[in-house]
């Protein structure tokens, strides 16, 4: 790389002790500065190499007050030869150095590796006062050869702004007090775009990325709306933030085309950021419906800023919006520019990570097939997703046939409800896994017992290395031919099944083992008891009981009332009811729910017979 006429101006001939960045004759102090360290690990974290450092060229010397991966230098004095740095490099040239493996690249091979703190690759950008002069280099280095991409070096230039600002606001805060106020404001916005590298980089969910871009904007930039706008083939879609409060913009207009005067579709269809700095802007341009949501959420401001995409094309539109009219300055456009930056790197994650975690949804959906229609029995499931979707779990529940032949004279049905331990797509894999394998072993064992089958899927799935871990009920449930059922089952480790029966409390199955974990006992018990006409009996998996600050025993309690006070209700609204009112709509984990009802056997009414009797 090589710098021209128009690129910043070098600092290397004199050191940058004039510059307004270093006031005094001595340069800046040659200690750590905990901003600066911050920065350091920043570009650490999001670039994954183990080593960086922010320098400051002064003289012969270059100054370290950001360093994270060099124990030598992190509780050291920061002061270091400047000759044959990458900071030297950098503050020569002007320009960014990138550097696969510095013992065979002719510009820098030659260097001592002393000066490269023992590293062999390296990205550097340089570091700049207001005037353009540069002051140093922010640093990404590795101690092995390394290959570094455009986004990488991107990302670097983009934290280098970040971090050439807070150099900038340390200067001002020295050389003009009286600059007080805006200084702070400008602290504050580098402080949020550090704030959003680092978290940004941790989002997963489209809903979590919107989320977490309202909690990042504060000061005066904080706004009273924060939306998000998405490409999705033909259309501009809306995310919607189910844990927010209604919002009617979202409500009435999910889903519009990007050719419509409204500005998020001005903002992603010409790439460009839109201001509206007041109510009047809209009127005398936009469709009349913005003027309607605009006034219906009390908004006076807004500004819409494009996402940029890796391919050119904007993903879609940042929305910000306030209660007051205003205008947005250079800085703020600058700031809500990188923002929109690590919002578009983290909404194209979430994109990819949904993909993943739709095809493990469609897994699951693929696992829970419909139940077997009983003669003499009522059969419900019900399985709700969690209310944040981007967890994805090993929660199920079965039912099927045990007989040989549909025509035996006793019937027999196995059940269970189950839950794979983790919330992720391996979690979502080895419950279908679990699943058929249980289904095999329950046919192979039919007539040994629950027990048996889930000895044999532990022994099956230790046998094959799968590492499966976590609870589940299953059971034998056989028909005794006076229209009650024996139900026989063996627990590991799962919340205890809930049997009503007529004329009886609520009776929780206590009866149970360890869970499924590799290197525990293996053997299993069983249990049985009779289910008589009308007794209702259910499964269910943690989720539904799981609620931070409540006692697990509380949440069963509520479970069993409510299933003694509905023991006429169709077991398949039964199971609507508990999931509602029990778990709610946002509940923390998937839940399955699997109820089993045995049918009141009508005695036939003797009519009087036609001759008239007697």
């Amino acid at each position: 790389m090589h710098s021209d006429n128009d690129g910043p101006t070098s600092g290397a001939e004199d050191g940058v002790e004039g510059s307004p960045a270093f006031p005094e004759r001595g340069g800046p102090e040659a200690a750590a500065d905990e901003g600066m360290d911050r920065f350091a690990r920043v570009v650490s974290a999001v670039l994954d190499v183990p080593a960086a450092v922010v320098a400051l060229a002064c003289k012969e010397w270059q100054f370290l007050p950001g360093v994270v991966g060099l124990e030598e230098w992190s509780s050291s004095v920061r002061q270091a030869d400047l000759t044959g740095s990458p900071c030297a490099y950098v503050v020569a040239s002007g320009e960014p150095l990138v550097v696969r493996d510095a013992r065979t690249d002719a510009r820098v091979r030659d260097f001592a590796p002393a000066a490269w703190f023992g590293a062999v690759a390296c990205a550097a950008v340089p570091l700049t006062d207001e005037a353009g002069t540069v002051l140093g280099a922010l640093c990404a280095l590795d101690f092995v050869p390394r290959s570094w991409g455009e986004r990488d070096v991107e990302v670097l230039e983009n934290l280098a702004q970040a971090c050439s600002t807070q150099l900038r606001l340390q200067a001002s805060a020295r050389q003009a007090q009286q600059a007080g106020t805006q200084a702070a404001t400008l602290l504050g916005n580098s402080r949020l775009l550090l704030r959003a590298a680092e978290t940004m980089a941790h989002t997963s969910g489209l809903e979590q990325v919107r989320r977490q871009v309202s909690d990042l904007v504060s000061g005066d930039l904080r706004p009273a709306y924060v939306g998000l706008v998405l490409r999705q083939e033909s259309v501009l879609r809306r995310v919607p933030d189910r844990m927010a409060s209604y919002v009617s913009l979202e409500e009435r207009f999910p889903v519009y085309d990007p050719q419509e005067r409204w500005p998020s579709a001005q903002a992603a269809r010409e790439n460009r950021i839109v201001l509206i700095p007041d109510r009047q802007t809209l009127v005398e341009q936009y469709h009349p419906d913005t003027v309607v949501e605009f006034d219906a959420m009390n908004l006076r401001s807004a500004v819409c800023v494009p996402l940029p995409g890796t391919y050119g094309r904007a993903l879609g539109t940042l929305i910000l919006a306030w209660h007051v009219p205003r205008t947005i300055d250079i800085a703020e456009r600058a700031v809500l520019t990188v923002l929109a930056r690590y919002t578009a790197d983290a909404v194209e994650r979430a994109l990819f990570l949904d993909g993943r975690i739709d095809v493990a949804r469609q897994l699951q959906r693929a696992m829970l097939t419909d139940l077997p229609t009983v003669q003499g029995l009522q059969l419900a499931a019900l399985y709700r997703t969690a209310a944040d979707q981007d967890m994805v779990g090993g929660d199920w529940y079965d039912a099927h046939h045990l007989n040989s032949s549909r025509t035996d004279a006793t019937t027999r049905l196995a059940l269970t409800v189950g839950d794979i331990t983790g919330h992720n797509m391996q979690a979502a894999t080895l419950m279908g896994q679990a699943r058929s394998m249980l289904r095999q072993a329950s046919h192979d064992h039919s007539h040994s017992g629950p027990a048996a089958a889930v000895d044999a899927l532990y022994a099956a799935a230790t046998d094959l290395g799968m590492n499966i871990s976590g609870t589940l009920v299953h059971a034998h449930l056989t028909s005794t031919g006076d229209g009650a059922w024996d139900f026989t089952w063996t627990n590991a480790g799962h919340p205890p099944p809930l049997l009503d029966l007529p004329g009886h409390p609520v009776r929780q199955l206590h009866e149970h083992d360890l869970m499924l974990y590799p290197g525990l006992p293996a053997h299993r018990t069983q249990h049985r008891v009779r289910l008589e006409p009308g007794a209702t009996l259910l499964l269910y998996t943690d989720g539904l009981v799981e609620e931070p600050g409540t006692p697990i025993d509380q949440k069963i309690e509520q479970v069993s009332l409510l299933l003694a006070d509905n023991s006429s209700t169709p077991v398949q609204g039964l199971l609507q009811q508990i999931a509602e009112r029990v778990a709610g709509p946002a509940h923390h984990d998937d839940i399955a729910l699997l109820a089993v009802r045995v049918d009141v056997v009508k005695t036939p009414r003797t009519e009087p017979s036609s001759d008239g009797g007697l």
